[in-house]
C-alpha cells in the first residue's frame, strides 16, 4: 500500500491568498543565475525586440531613460518555491515599446547578455502584465538582480523574469528556451504550479 497518494499536496505553508501553493513567504531576495553574472555598462548597453519579419526595433540606454516610466508594486515567486510579496520596480511596460510593431507572431524568446533564454506567448506581454525595469526598491537594479535591466513577468515564476536582458526575438511557433529545454515547464504559472513538464 502506497504511504502517500498521489493526491496529496501538504499544506500551504502561505495561506494569505497571496501566496501560490507550495510556496513559503520571504524577506530575502534570494539570488539565482545559470553563471556568472555578466557586467553590462549602460554606455554600451542596448536592447532590441525583432519580429519574425526581421524588422528591429532598438533603444540605447538614453533613450529607453526618455521613455514613459511606472512603479509597479508586485508580487515575485520563484520556481525554487520562495515567494515575496510587494515588491516595487521602476521601468517601462512592454506595451510602449512593442506600440506600433507589425507582427503576427504569437511568442517570444526573451534572450540575456549572458546568453541565456526563455520562451513566453506574446500576450502575455501586453495589457499592463510585463516591464522592462531597471530599478528595485527605488535603487538601480543591482548586478546580481540582472541590472542594469531585467524583464519583470511577475505572473509568472520568475525564470520567466530574464535578467541582464538583451533582446526580444518574435516567434510565429513557440521556441523553448534554456531551462524549457531542460525540463521546465513551457508556461510557468505559479497558481497552477506548472514548475516541470507535464505539471
Amino acid at each position: 500500500m502506497a504511504l502517500i497518494s498521489k493526491g496529496f499536496v501538504g499544506r500551504r505553508r502561505g495561506d494569505d491568498g497571496r501566496t501560490p501553493p507550495g510556496q513559503y513567504l520571504t524577506k530575502d531576495f534570494p539570488v539565482l543565475a545559470i553563471g556568472p553574472a555578466p557586467v553590462v555598462a549602460t554606455d554600451t548597453w542596448s536592447f532590441s525586440i525583432t519580429t519574425e519579419r526581421g524588422d528591429t526595433c532598438s533603444w540605447t540606454w538614453d533613450e529607453l531613460a526618455a521613455l514613459p516610466h511606472e512603479t509597479p508594486t508586485v508580487d515575485i515567486h520563484c520556481v525554487t518555491k520562495w515567494s515575496k510579496l510587494d515588491t516595487t520596480w521602476k521601468g517601462v511596460s512592454l506595451d510602449v515599446l512593442l506600440d506600433g510593431l507589425d507582427t503576427d507572431a504569437g511568442y517570444v524568446v526573451v534572450h540575456g547578455f549572458d546568453g541565456y533564454t526563455t520562451n513566453l506567448p506574446l500576450e502575455d506581454l501586453r495589457d499592463g502584465k510585463a516591464w522592462l525595469v531597471t530599478e528595485f526598491d527605488g535603487a538601480p537594479l543591482a548586478r546580481e538582480h540582472g541590472g542594469p535591466a531585467r524583464l519583470l513577468v511577475p505572473h509568472l515564476y520568475f525564470w520567466k523574469s530574464a535578467k541582464w536582458i538583451s533582446r526580444i526575438e518574435l516567434t510565429l511557433q513557440n521556441e523553448q528556451g534554456f531551462w524549457e529545454r531542460g525540463g521546465y515547464h513551457d508556461y510557468g504559472d505559479p497558481w497552477r504550479e506548472q514548475r516541470y513538464q507535464g505539471d
